[in-house]
């Protein structure tokens, strides 16, 4: 009886440690490769920068047919009240294993203005906009689903895609343009983020988050010659100085910590427009400067690393010079995703996977060298693990390219990520 059970037991893991229901999804994913490659050919052709709407609700539409293919309820959610086109859900509803939450988007930077650039392949690497950054990673999470459909894999699981059609540029306020997506997190486990994979050996635990600042600054206007004294003070082009080099000083090294002042206009008389990152700045070398604006960046890992962050800004910019006054606000943008306990167990988890497929062992990320993303959003609430995407290289530019050669890796280790948190009990 030992004898027949070992036996038995043999049948049911193979080479690198995969069940029999385990190589059949390795092996539709890696097949599906071509099938992949094609459809992704189809998306990047049509451009859908975040302000083309038409174009983003265009791929959107592309998707949608993909995933009520293999049962998945599709809806299709409008954002004209924030300036958007809108987003793409999809979603089965079962009992059985984790609830997933796979996340992507449909919009790149490219605008329709833009020179278009249409899906080019050379060799084993293919150009075009958005090819990477994420149309491939919307193929990605597609056609892992699919394997795991051919597979019977799909039935009675619980996941939910969430392709957005503004994370390039987010519709304001955010509270309304991510309410759909916040919701869908409530109702899963653990998120999956589809955007680029950086390299074959990594996995992202953590991003950091971005949002926005604006100092303004006043000074009295007068005669140059009395600069310094009591009655004329020192300027609004001076105090802005003051402001950005005490920033440079106390916080400037910070791990995770960066802020960048963009754009600077100062003199008598200044305009700046935010939506259009432009100014104007009129003054004379003989008159004290009246007024200065600054617009920049800060990005940060946590909320917590970014709420201390403007606390500090904060009580740098009361400090003013004689003659001066500023005050500085802050805009809402994109949470930082910190590297927290569930994330280590998802990439501990993402790395036995890569090995029992054959493939290289699983790092985590240096958050530093990622942008802001849509998974941030959610991450407070769920375990999380990014760039399951494609690789590539130049996103955001023309040359941006994908990786033809590495597809199949990442297809076959998506799907079976995706079983083993949906069908088996091995993610505990």
């Amino acid at each position: 009886m030992l004898f027949v059970l070992i036996i038995l037991m043999s049948g049911l893991c193979h080479a690198g440690n995969l069940t029999q229901v385990e190589e059949k999804i390795s092996k539709t994913a890696k097949e599906s490769t071509q099938d992949a490659i094609a459809f992704l050919e189809r998306t990047v052709n049509i451009n859908s920068g975040t302000m083309n709407h038409e174009g983003v609700a265009e791929v959107g539409k592309l998707f949608a047919k993909e995933f009520e293919s293999i049962g998945f309820q599709v809806k299709w959610i409008p954002m004209k009240e924030v300036g958007r086109s809108g987003h793409l859900f999809a979603e089965r509803n079962g009992t059985k294993g984790k609830r997933l939450l796979l996340i992507g988007h449909l919009d790149t930077v490219f605008e329709k203005e833009s020179s278009f650039e249409p899906y080019k392949r050379s060799g084993n690497r293919a150009t075009g906009q958005g090819v990477n950054d994420m149309k491939g990673g919307d193929v990605i999470a597609l056609y892992a689903l699919k394997a795991l459909h051919q597979a019977g894999a799909l039935e009675n699981t619980s996941i939910i895609v969430a392709f957005t059609g503004d994370e390039e540029m987010s519709g304001d306020p955010m509270d309304v343009s991510r309410k759909d997506l916040l919701e869908a997190a409530n109702r899963s486990d653990i998120a999956l983020g589809f955007e680029s994979a950086e390299g074959l050996n990594t996995g992202t635990i953590a991003r950091r988050g971005i949002s926005g600042w604006t100092l303004k600054v006043k000074g009295i206007q007068a005669h140059s010659s009395g600069i310094f004294t009591e009655q004329s003070g020192y300027g609004a082009v001076f105090e802005a100085a003051r402001i950005l080099n005490a920033f440079r000083q106390e916080l400037a090294g910070e791990k995770h910590l960066t802020f960048s002042p963009g754009v600077i206009v100062g003199g008598t008389e200044v305009t700046y427009n935010s939506e259009l990152s432009s100014g104007t700045a009129f003054g004379k070398t003989n008159v004290i400067s009246r007024t200065a604006v600054v617009a920049g960046d800060i990005r940060c890992i946590s909320n917590e690393q970014e709420e201390h962050a403007r606390e500090r800004m904060m009580k740098i910019v009361s400090q003013s010079l004689p003659g001066t006054t500023a005050e500085i606000s802050f805009d809402k943008g994109y949470p930082g995703m910190a590297p927290k306990e569930g994330n280590w167990k998802l990439l501990k988890f993402f790395d036995q996977v890569s090995r029992d497929l054959g493939y290289s062992p699983i790092e985590p990320f240096d958050p530093d060298k990622r942008g802001a993303a849509d998974i941030s959003h959610v991450s407070e609430k769920l375990d999380c693990l990014d760039g399951l995407g494609a690789m590539g290289n130049g996103g955001h530019t023309p040359e941006e390219d994908i990786d033809l050669d590495a597809i199949p890796v990442l297809l076959q280790r998506a799907a079976v990520l995706i079983y083993r948190l949906t069908n088996t009990d091995l993610y505990r």
